[in-house]
């Protein structure tokens, strides 16, 4: 039997690694061939050909929900429930709306809307909106979070930013918002939100800095419902009914061991769907009950029979739930704990135990936050040392006890107060171990390093003794510093990363690294931050030999300041450096300035007659064996006459589009002039400027130019020198994406 669970889970967790969806025909007729199968003694084959046909439905049904393309980018008036806990802050209402229904067109039956300025909102009110609505799709860059894959998991059809609306009926059920406002009104000494985020799961309150501490030191975990919180719980509650048994206290006519099995149960469960009922609550519940379902019958199943049947059963229940790191992280630290501690000879003291538990968790896991492209804390085994009893034995106790005694005058207040009190000073303490020691982003590695990595790992969590162990530590060293590759001698890799509304080129020769541009900045929302730093540091860029930011408009210099910050930049230049922050230490852009790095030219050009900043931006051509890339900012048509008449003005085989392909730009005696062969444009989606305007890519197209797109593409990488046509994100299939 354990042979037969064990296929089905590799059947549902199969739907992770598929680049397309096979035809419905095909996972109609798969479980019928299973049934076919079982008289025949192979019903470890059966049982994958069922979990592989059940999560192949499920991800049919979940495209099937999502918006339609014709929709995509109208605005419509739809009703439906506020569903979930809307977070509402800095002027923005964010939150999801069920069941949704419009007069004119079928809708998914979840999807994800923002109102700017827009009134608070509250679970469980009905609401008519006028809604601009949108395909699931987000920015996609290498070893970066996958938005359209987290979308689907969540079951999200369709997201949109809405116009208008008026409240039709007020909440209903909507007891989990309800203690959320509960809290937020409670003086916890500045940590309201993280009791929601301990008590609720809703971490909206967390500020971004919350969030880098937790990042650095490991402990997100802690902060959000996890199995660990849900089991300590259960526990207690188990504990407390048995030690009242022992004492006598407990009610002779009750059967304790039922009870105490029962009400942990229900504890768990209860905990559960306060927090969301998450992955790692999932699992969590599910083991819970098997482990008191064999304490009440007296049965031993084992450690990895339960880990087993918890994997089938979130599985089964959310087939999509394979997309979310989270997933692999929940299930994998309860394997690597099960293989460290199970069947060893000999005990380890209270301590070691505990020391060693938190040591191995972190070399289990590195191999798969590696390859999942998250960050690495440096000091999570030290920080989860101590934070994990801090939260699971001082601050959840009053945390939950506290919620649940709201109705009582001071008393709820008072233990949250406490409860406020004990997560700032471990905030604070973990604030000091952040700053010393931050998160580790790596470089991405390759497949046969993760799998030697792997190995690596698998052999350090062996017993001592075990032959080959000591192999381990060379093994897992490669994921530290795997062996790259250098480029040839004349050749430039280009990326023009995915940033929406904005640009961003990552130039890169055999030695020197260039950026051009940094992406937008709107407010607090730095894609400079938050997609180009770390997008570069997966490439393995630990350094900037130049950044050039062509102007100082938001949407090309606003993310210069996070990626300063977070590498070494030996030269900034730019076409308005008085207009940039003094820390930048800009430099002006030289027209003429030329250099040459490991056989790649550069030559830099600016109109000398620019009246703004657009017109300001610093042309940067490159040439790599005779094959040209012109990168141009945001110049238009005036400035564009004026390069004609530079040194610039030669034949060229890659055009970036002007000013995102504006109706002031690309004009046709450029595209005469420079006779492009092909033209990248990097733009949002759907955005509201119109770029790249109709009549800019019928110039494109009727002079037989390829036309590659950031927003229909992702990012898309160029070898400059080899002639070859270039690379998008979009080519790495995967279901959940739409083809190039």
């Amino acid at each position: 039997m354990r042979t037969g669970m064990m296929a089905l889970a590799l059947g549902l967790l199969a739907l992770r690694f598929l680049p397309v969806l096979p035809p419905v025909w095909l996972w109609l007729v798969l479980p019928v061939t299973g049934l076919m199968l079982l008289p025949f003694r192979t019903y470890p084959l059966a049982f994958f050909l069922f979990g592989f046909s059940w999560a192949c439905a499920h991800g049919q049904w979940a495209l099937d929900d999502r918006l339609p393309a014709s929709l995509d980018g109208e605005t419509r008036w739809v009703e439906g429930r506020v569903t979930g806990l809307p977070h509402n802050s800095e002027g923005v209402v964010r939150f999801e709306l069920a069941d949704a229904r419009s007069r004119q067109a079928p809708l998914p039956r979840l999807m994800r809307l923002a109102w700017y300025g827009g009134p608070p909102v509250n679970s469980g009110e009905r609401w008519r909106l006028a809604v601009k609505l949108k395909r699931p799709a987000g920015l996609l860059n290498p070893h970066s979070f996958d938005y359209d894959a987290w979308l689907l998991a969540q079951g999200i059809g369709a997201t949109g930013t809405i116009k208008d609306g008026q409240r039709l009926s007020e909440a209903r059920w909507a007891w989990r918002d309800g203690i959320r406002q509960r809290l937020q009104a409670v003086d916890a000494q500045g940590r309201a939100g993280a009791l929601a985020a301990l008590v609720l799961g809703d971490g909206a309150g967390l500020s971004r800095e919350d969030w880098q501490v937790l990042q650095d030191t490991g402990t997100v975990h802690l902060l959000v419902i996890s199995g660990q919180h849900v089991g300590l719980l259960a526990g207690v509650v188990y504990l407390l009914i048995a030690g009242l048994a022992r004492y006598g206290v407990w009610p002779k006519r009750l059967p304790w061991l039922p009870w105490a099995c029962g009400l942990a149960f229900a504890a768990a469960l209860g905990y559960g769907l306060l927090a969301g009922f998450d992955v790692p609550v999932r699992r969590a519940c599910v083991m819970i009950g098997l482990v008191l379902l064999w304490r009440l019958r007296f049965r031993h199943l084992g450690a990895w029979w339960p880990l087993l049947l918890a994997l089938n059963a979130v599985l089964l229940l959310d087939p999509l739930a394979s997309l979310q790191p989270g997933f692999w992280l929940s299930f994998a630290a309860v394997a690597v704990l099960i293989f460290t501690f199970g069947g060893r000879l000999g005990a380890w003291r209270w301590w070691q135990t505990w020391t060693r538990a938190q040591w191995l968790i972190a070399i289990g896991l590195g191999p798969l936050l590696l390859m999942l492209g998250l960050p690495i804390s440096l000091s999570g085994p030290l920080a989860n040392l101590l934070a994990v009893p801090w939260i699971s034995l001082l601050v959840l106790p009053p945390a939950l006890l506290g919620t649940l005694l709201l109705p009582l005058p001071y008393v709820g207040e008072g233990l949250l107060w406490l409860a406020g009190g004990l997560i700032d000073w471990l905030f604070k303490g973990l604030g000091l171990l952040a700053g010393y020691m931050p998160a580790w982003v790596p470089a991405a590695i390759p497949g046969w390093a993760s799998a030697l990595g792997v190995l690596g790992a698998l052999l350090l969590l062996m017993p001592r003794g075990v032959p080959l162990r000591p192999l381990g530590w060379p093994l897992l060293l490669l994921l530290v510093f795997p062996p790259r590759p250098l480029l040839p001698e004349g050749i430039a890799e280009v990326w023009q990363l995915d940033v929406g509304q904005g640009l961003a080129v990552l130039v890169r020769t055999r030695h020197h690294t260039l950026l051009y541009d940094t992406g937008p900045r709107f407010g607090d929302f730095d894609l400079g931050e938050r997609v180009v730093l770390p997008t570069l540091r997966k490439l393995g860029v630990d350094g900037l030999d130049l950044m050039l930011l062509s102007h100082a408009d938001a949407d090309h210099a606003g993310g210069a300041r996070a990626v300063a910050s977070g590498l070494p930049v030996r030269q900034v230049l730019s076409g308005d450096p008085l207009a940039l922050p003094d820390e930048l230490h800009a430099e002006a852009c030289q027209s003429g300035q030329q250099w040459a790095w490991d056989n790649v030219r550069f030559q830099l050009w600016q109109w000398p007659s620019a009246a703004d900043s657009n017109q300001k931006s610093c042309v940067l051509q490159i040439e790599a064996n005779g094959e040209r890339l012109l990168l141009t900012g945001d110049i238009d048509t005036g400035a564009e006459r004026a390069l004609l008449d530079s040194p610039l003005a030669v034949p060229t085989d890659w055009l970036t589009a002007p000013h995102h392909g504006s109706r002031s730009s690309s004009s046709m005696a450029l595209l005469a002039g420079l006779q492009p062969k092909a033209v990248l444009i990097s733009r949002g989606q759907g955005n509201s400027f119109g770029h790249p305007h109709p009549t800019v890519m019928a110039r494109y197209r009727k002079r037989g130019m390829a036309i590659h797109d950031s927003a229909e593409q992702g990012a898309i990488r160029l070898h400059l020198g080899r002639f070859k046509p270039p690379w998008s994100m979009r080519q790495e299939r995967r279901f959940w994406r739409a083809a190039p």
